[in-house]
């Protein structure tokens, strides 16, 4: 069985399982535990996570925060248009994602508030544009005022003034993604306070996460499949840490696949190096990870990056079962959907 085709990683499921909303309480959603030497599965909920870990763990987590990338405004024509934030490229110059396109040409300028306004400068890759912002006052301010959380495609309905505080990790830091680290979404500060108390290493690493979390996988052998680059960073602090447990044989335990790719993609030899960089480590069955021995993760979309993912880790065969079993169940998917780990 060739796991490099994109068709392995498909499984149904019905529209009903993506959520759509947060639970009211983050650590309340369940959580599927996979044993990845076994295959053996319980059925938890999120608090349980306190259970699982032990003393000495290190917990990996993203501390990237998603910004309000989504702009409406319209041009000096009055001509309505919308720009979408990708990354910062030097104070004040972003590359964007626009619509229409055709309106939105080398020279245009828009209007967002009285605040707010931007001229397009130039052409990125793939019909992106490089937009020179101006605004009255702090840039921040005015973004956190008009922008929209970026929801993901797959929920269908508009963003809301809750979103930005609901599609965000408690522990939220480093201003810069679109999309949110989404297994980190189910802490809260009371659990990550229970964690530490039981003895368990919090660490972080910084990943900013981009568009290309929900590009999907086009091409049927996904070796010829090309990830979007996205900046990740580790202190030296945290590499001493992360290293340490590895040299000490204690467990390192990624929140998500942002945090996992980050960690990846500055391993050498089963150790991590510190330092930033644009990554676009694609990892799937074949490839081995070297740093991570743990995995909290949400459940992701059929034949994604993200499921290939998380099948490296805990092979096939357990997460394909897992996910049919996620699915019987009635398991929330996706963004705002429940949890799964993998130890």
């Amino acid at each position: 069985m060739s796991l490099h085709l994109r068709s392995k990683y498909y499984y149904e499921l019905p529209e009903e399982l993506i959520a759509q909303y947060p639970l009211a309480e983050r650590s309340e959603s369940r959580l599927l535990y996979l044993n990845k030497a076994t295959g053996e599965r319980e059925h938890l909920k999120f608090a349980d996570i306190v259970s699982l870990l032990h003393k000495g763990d290190v917990l990996v987590l993203n501390n990237t925060k998603v910004i309000p990338a989504r702009l409406l405004g319209e041009k000096t024509t009055g001509a309505k248009v919308e720009v979408f934030l990708l990354h910062q490229m030097e104070d004040m110059v972003w590359e964007c994602l626009v619509r229409p396109g055709r309106r939105l040409r080398d020279g245009a300028e828009v209007k967002f508030s009285e605040k707010l306004k931007a001229t397009i400068v130039g052409y990125g890759d793939e019909g992106s544009r490089i937009v020179r912002f101006d605004a009255i006052g702090d840039f921040w301010a005015a973004l956190d005022e008009i922008g929209k959380i970026p929801l993901p495609p797959y929920i269908l309905r508009e963003t809301e003034e809750k979103d930005k505080e609901t599609y965000q990790t408690v522990y939220a830091e480093q201003k810069g993604s679109v999309a949110a680290p989404t297994a980190g979404l189910h802490f809260t500060d009371e659990l990550l306070e229970k964690i530490k108390t039981k003895g368990v290493i919090i660490t972080e690493v910084n990943l900013r996460v981009s568009l290309g979390t929900f590009r999907p996988v086009k091409t049927e052998n996904i070796h010829d499949h090309v990830m979007h680059r996205e900046f990740c960073e580790i202190s030296s602090e945290t590499a001493d840490v992360i290293n340490r447990a590895k040299i000490e044989k204690r467990r390192v335990i990624a929140v998500g696949t942002t945090s996992t790719r980050t960690m990846e993609s500055f391993a050498v030899d089963g150790r991590v190096n510190s330092g930033g960089h644009w990554t676009d480590i694609f990892i799937y069955p074949g490839k081995q990870l070297q740093i991570i021995d743990g995995l909290i993760t949400n459940f992701h979309m059929p034949e994604s990056t993200l499921l290939m993912l998380v099948s490296a880790f805990a092979g096939y065969e357990n997460i394909m079962t897992a996910y049919q079993e996620a699915v019987q169940l009635k398991y929330r998917f996706f963004s705002y959907g429940d949890a799964m780990v993998i130890l």
